[in-house]
């Protein structure tokens, strides 16, 4: 198994242990620990980083597994360790208000199926590589969602419809009317912390933990990290009071360059401080007429709440029904990004969760012995044999790629097979070609063949793995 060093500034930070792809050893192992930098790599004795997902200024985020729960949930490490040159009460300020946010966003996720669930909070004091001191570590751990956000659908289709963008702007309203609701401001609405999950729900990401503390750390030139350039309103980037039309505004920004898959800058002219998104793209004049409303320089002319917004659209135009159709697999779509901090996203992969040894030598068995099941069927039937063998290598692949997006997993696997079995070795006319052989009836000729086959996709498998294994440790 990989596990990935946290520590910031680590060399080598990819760490390779092949006795912890036993089960009972990754559950019960009390630490493993870098083998360049020697820093702890299983967190709180619970979490399990296993690759880096994004770092900015103020921390890096990780995908990790919780090795105490059945499954080994996946969930996403975030670090907050500051680069940048803070005062010791600066520093402990930003500290505090880190504590406070994983607090806000714990009571956030916990109330709303649409933010992402805090999963912990905590400090970690690990001795210093290169002096006899100890270094402070912040984590927050919170659900994994997987899907992708709006910045990369906007990569990967171009421009949204009108119908799409109504679709987000009312459910991101619905969040934020919620956040509002419970005294939080989000403060960095974007396309890249808007994301669709799968099922094409929509989730509102990172709230901003550094974001937070980061304000409240010293002066102006650390404060301006708590917005991203372009979504932010006049008077998020003066650094003055902010409100919930400062998140409408965001939003809307965010609709305008989904609408035109233009950034923000070809959109806003700064000569007369507006924006001019309407010539690039044509839309309903209620769209138009709420957007620009939200994307008015002054807090108190804009909307003033989520709940505006909404009855502005609802009164007149009925909600667009979401497409059925559920997102790309991980496999054809580019991964989405999580923000740790300021603008710099980080990317998040929607992944197909990892295959565990012993489902990897399941899926080899499985794979040999129905190969060889199709083998027997398609070489007994009366067609030629290159036909047959062509016939048998894309039903073989067929199932490799089913297996490998868990199309067909677990006891799927040994019902498909069963059922093969015993369709071939009952008829005649699909196991003729191994009546022949000294091994039996046709029927325990089958049986013997699909278990050869079975043990010998084990043995490659494992030997490959083995091969794999070495040449990673090795290099």
């Amino acid at each position: 198994m990989q596990l990935y060093c946290t520590r910031p500034g680590c060399s080598k930070p990819t760490n390779f242990f092949t006795d912890l792809d036993n089960l009972t050893t990754l559950k019960t192992i009390k630490q493993k620990f870098c083998t360049n930098c020697g820093m702890s790599l299983i967190l709180a004795d619970r979490y399990l980083p296993t690759k880096l997902l994004g770092q900015g200024g103020f921390g890096a985020a990780f995908l990790a597994r919780d090795r105490y729960t059945p499954g080994l949930r996946q969930c996403v490490v975030k670090q907050f360790q500051p680069s940048g040159r803070l005062t010791p009460d600066q520093l402990q300020m930003a500290q505090d208000l880190f504590e406070r946010e994983a607090e806000a966003l714990e009571q956030l996720g916990r109330q709303h199926s649409q933010i992402p669930d805090l999963f912990a909070f905590f400090e970690l004091s690990i001795p210093s590589p290169h002096q006899a001191t100890e270094d402070k570590f912040f984590y927050l751990v919170q659900e994994f969602i997987d899907g992708e956000t709006l910045e990369e659908r906007l990569i990967r289709q171009g421009k949204f419809s009108e119908s799409e963008v109504l679709e987000v702007l009312k459910e991101a309203l619905k969040i934020l009317q919620f956040v509002h609701e419970n005294g939080s401001i989000h403060r960095d609405i974007k396309p890249s912390n808007i994301m669709w999950n799968l099922n094409r729900r929509l989730y509102l990401l990172d709230f901003g933990a550094v974001k937070y503390a980061t304000k409240a750390a010293g002066g102006s030139k650390v404060s301006t990290s708590i917005y991203s350039l372009g979504f932010a309103p006049p008077e998020q980037v003066s650094g003055d009071e902010v409100y919930p039309s400062t998140d409408l505004y965001a939003l809307a920004v965010t609709c305008i360059m989904l609408l035109t898959g233009k950034q923000p800058p070809e959109l806003f002219n700064a000569y007369n401080n507006s924006w001019k998104w309407q010539s690039y793209v044509q839309t309903s004049q209620l769209l138009a007429d709420v957007l620009d409303k939200m994307l008015l320089p002054v807090p108190d002319q804009r909307f003033q709440s989520a709940t505006d917004v909404l009855e502005a659209l609802v009164v007149r135009s009925p909600l667009p029904q979401p497409s059925s159709q559920p997102l790309p697999s991980s496999n054809t779509s580019p991964p989405p990004p999580v923000s740790v901090s300021g603008s710099q996203p980080i990317r998040q992969r929607a992944s197909v969760q990892p295959f565990s040894i012993l489902e990897l030598l399941g899926n080899a068995a499985f794979t040999g012995c129905e190969g060889a099941l199709l083998a027997i069927a398609l070489f007994s039937l009366p067609i030629p044999s290159p036909i047959s063998a062509g016939l048998w290598l894309v039903i073989a692949l067929g199932l490799v790629v089913a297996q490998s997006r868990r199309i067909i997993e677990k006891v799927d696997l040994v019902i498909l097979a069963g059922i093969t079995f015993v369709v071939i070795g009952f008829l005649p006319v699909l196991h003729a070609v191994v009546v022949g052989l000294s091994l039996g009836n046709g029927f325990l000729a089958v049986a013997i063949l699909a278990g050869f086959g079975a043990l010998s996709a084990i043995a490659i498998t494992a030997l490959f793995r083995l091969i794999y294994k070495l040449l990673t440790n090795l290099l």
